[in-house]
């Protein structure tokens, strides 16, 4: 079993491929595992947080100053500006401003560590992002949600952001103990199992986030065409420009893994927490933003993947 995990391991780039395709060609069970997000959600999070283990968590505590000021212009400076450059056009209220906007308020996806893993990165940098992201996720999105009415009820969004910030909490800490209990050290076998199980685990959770694409396939192709082109650009625009500017301000280890971030967003989360997100145009978007986040490892991997003397992962 440990073989065919690390089999799909290193192919793990084409493996989520294989998620996009089966999200477009089984509509059926797409539908069936939307309902489950959340949980495989929690439980990939759980996989990461378990893989890494405590004690290289806290040992990117060296550099929380570092990580705080990159999720602070992610996740607060980024969206202010996309508020003020819409409301400068009159666009505010447009869909695609209320999209970006929340999309860059968002905290990182659960899988960047494993999109870090996926380029031949070490995933501590994007795990860090991860987890204060989320973790001060209640506090970034209250001047965004102030002064752009447009996104929906400010108190709402902040009761979800508590309850995810205190479920995740909750899932590292269930992972961190099982880790420091039962695998305190893990062989390079077993860590390339686990990043071949994480690898599942996004195939499944892709199909489900893909259910509202097939449809406008015949029915809005133009709509989708549009959409789909705004999330390629933003997605993917955000890393190569996150990269170019962390490698100058002089983050050449972790620069890689924390510029993934920049346009990989757990836009989800959402759904749960504006009024906004109920629209079908945020909806499609939201299905074409997985295309660009699951196609990271191998669009980005020719700027982005692991050079010669870089910290391999693992």
């Amino acid at each position: 079993m440990l073989g065919v995990l690390g089999g799909i391991a290193r192919y793990g780039r084409f493996v989520l491929v294989v998620g996009l395709v089966a999200g477009l060609v089984l509509p059926s069970v797409a539908s069936a595992l939307r309902p489950w997000l959340s949980e495989l959600v929690l439980l990939l999070l759980f996989l990461t947080a378990f893989r890494v283990g405590l004690p290289s968590a806290l040992d990117g505590l060296s550099q929380f100053r570092n990580t705080l000021g990159v999720v602070l212009v992610y996740q607060l400076a980024m969206p202010l500006i996309c508020i003020a450059m819409f409301a400068l056009f009159g666009l505010a209220h447009s869909p695609v401003a209320i999209a970006l906007t929340l999309m860059l308020s968002a905290p990182s996806v659960t899988a960047s560590p494993n999109m870090s893993v996926l380029l031949g990165q070490a995933p501590e940098p994007a795990f860090r992002l991860l987890i204060l992201s989320t973790l001060i996720l209640p506090l970034t999105i209250i001047p965004i949600f102030w002064v752009s009415p447009a996104l929906g009820n400010l108190s709402e969004a902040v009761y979800a952001a508590l309850r995810l910030g205190l479920t995740i909490s909750a899932t590292i800490a269930v992972a961190f103990t099982l880790r420091a209990l039962f695998r305190p050290d893990m062989g390079p076998h077993e860590l390339q199992a686990l990043d071949g199980l994480t690898s599942l685990a996004l195939v499944v959770i892709v199909i489900g986030l893909m259910s509202a694409v097939a449809p406008a396939l015949s029915t809005a192709p133009w709509s989708l065409a549009k959409w789909f082109l705004v999330a390629m650009v933003a997605n993917l625009g955000l890393q190569v420009v996150a990269y170019v500017g962390l490698r100058r301000f002089g983050n050449e280890d972790s620069a890689a893994p924390m510029a993934l971030v920049a346009g990989n967003r757990n836009v989800a989360l959402f759904l749960v927490a504006s009024s906004a997100t109920q629209t079908d145009e945020f909806l499609l978007f939201l299905g074409c933003y997985q295309f660009p986040m699951y196609l990271t490892p191998i669009l980005m991997r020719p700027l982005m993947g692991h050079k010669t003397g870089a910290k391999k992962a693992g």
